[in-house]
């Protein structure tokens, strides 16, 4: 079995956490939890601004987008790359604030194609100072990743954002992040209990099957994809009360569909009104990849979805330190033990023993992380997810972003929420 190409540093800005800022499996590059800060000495000057004039030169977050864009154009130049064969953005930030500046930095970096992108707000990103977290997935130019963008009808981006909204390639097809916006500015209507009503419909339910039917669809459709070919989603929802509804709204599309599902507590969108987002990752109809559940012996409860294998990517739903007896992992004990960040240690190794079940029905190891995405409620427990790595694999790079979300998770004492990407090759 082939191994990863990693690159990595051994001592993140001067601790013993060794992180994988890039890792390529076959035509596949992901870049993952980049922020403005250097790996070895912190946030630079290029970013903070001269000591004594700070707000000299670029606003902040420009800077901030403008020093993660071009470390991740010179990564990518070393596989053979380039910011042009992107084919998936992920950001999140901790204020609304951020968005435009880094939009202005992200224009000038990637020109006329800024591949389908999500963006939320969180509580905060990894590092203190930071304003932005980005993280890419790209591909190696070839014939057989040749990258065709689609416009589908009335599936459409602000002129501020102008990123593509789907792409297709190498067999798949990437949706960007898609809310329930209307044609001119806000929510469409059809996606909104009316103002005068107490009763015509859930908020959540209406902009969930708005997203499903008026924009996923179309968007699959015109990529030359369906619904049915679903293999992984992202969820974000403003409000963990909504999550049942959620889920039983997407089950009424999904329930004969596997595909993938990790959902995420979040702050806030771009759009007032919003309190979901959904981006989608389907094969196209006439891919030779083929779709395969891959099931283990694992607690029903610890994620929402199924683990989706798909060629050479393992795609665990969203994991969750959800045990047998249906509580979190160190649920009593975490509490007395904050020192030794019980409730990430604990949480973190059930998360990675579910996920390692999994790699191993589909005949791989979690050891072939290609991305690893922890969704913390308090980013003091992220010490303890990394000494549970450390672990299992010893000084093994972790190829990680880590993301504050709001303190309310689904299940009480619950301090984070997994989502992996794996290599099986």
């Amino acid at each position: 079995m082939a191994t990863p190409e990693v690159k990595s540093v051994e001592h993140l800005v001067g601790t013993g956490l060794p992180y994988a800022y890039a890792v390529k499996a076959g035509p596949w590059i992901f870049l993952t939890g980049h922020e403005a800060f250097d790996f070895a000495g912190g946030v630079a000057d290029a970013v903070t601004g001269p000591q004594g004039f700070p707000l000299f030169g670029r606003p902040r977050w420009q800077r901030e987008g403008d020093f993660i864009l071009q470390r991740m154009r010179r990564i990518l130049q070393e596989f053979g790359s380039d910011l042009g064969h992107g084919v998936r953005l992920d950001q999140f930030y901790p204020t609304p604030a951020a968005v435009d500046p880094y939009h202005l930095a992200r224009r000038a970096a990637f020109g006329d194609y800024i591949p389908p992108s999500t963006s939320v707000v969180m509580e905060r990103c990894f590092g203190a100072e930071s304003g932005i977290s980005t993280s890419l997935i790209a591909v190696v130019p070839s014939p057989e990743c040749e990258i065709r963008k689609v416009y589908p009808k009335d599936v459409t981006t602000s002129a501020s954002s102008g990123f593509v909204p789907a792409v297709v390639c190498n067999d798949f097809v990437f949706v960007a992040g898609q809310m329930a916006s209307g044609r001119e500015h806000g929510l469409d209507p059809r996606a909104h209990v009316p103002d005068h009503s107490l009763w015509a419909g859930t908020e959540i339910r209406k902009q969930t099957e708005f997203i499903i039917q008026e924009r996923l669809k179309p968007a699959l459709e015109a990529a030359g994809s369906s619904i049915e070919r679903s293999v992984k989603a992202q969820i974000y929802l403003r409000n963990v009360a909504d999550f049942p509804d959620f889920i039983d709204v997407w089950t009424q599309y999904y329930q004969d569909i596997p595909c993938a599902l990790t959902i995420v507590p979040t702050k806030g969108f771009a759009m007032v009104g919003g309190i979901i987002e959904i981006n989608l990752m389907a094969l196209t109809n006439g891919a030779n990849r083929k779709k395969e559940v891959v099931t283990a012996d694992i607690p029903a409860m610890a994620t929402y979805g199924p683990c989706i294998r798909v060629g050479e990517l393992l795609l665990p739903s969203g994991l969750m330190a959800i045990g047998p007896d249906g509580h979190v992992a160190g649920k009593a004990i975490s509490p007395g033990f904050p020192g030794l960040s019980h409730a990430g240690y604990t949480q973190a190794a059930a998360i990675h023993d579910y996920a390692e079940a999994l790699c191993k029905a589909a005949g791989t190891s979690l050891a072939k992380v290609l991305r690893a995405q922890y969704f913390i409620s308090d980013l003091t427990a992220f010490p303890g997810v990394a000494m549970a790595w450390a672990s299992r694999f010893g000084t093994q790079p972790l190829p990680f972003v880590c993301i504050q979300t709001p303190p309310e998770m689904p299940a009480p004492g619950m301090a984070l929420i997994a989502d992996f990407w794996i290599s099986t090759l």
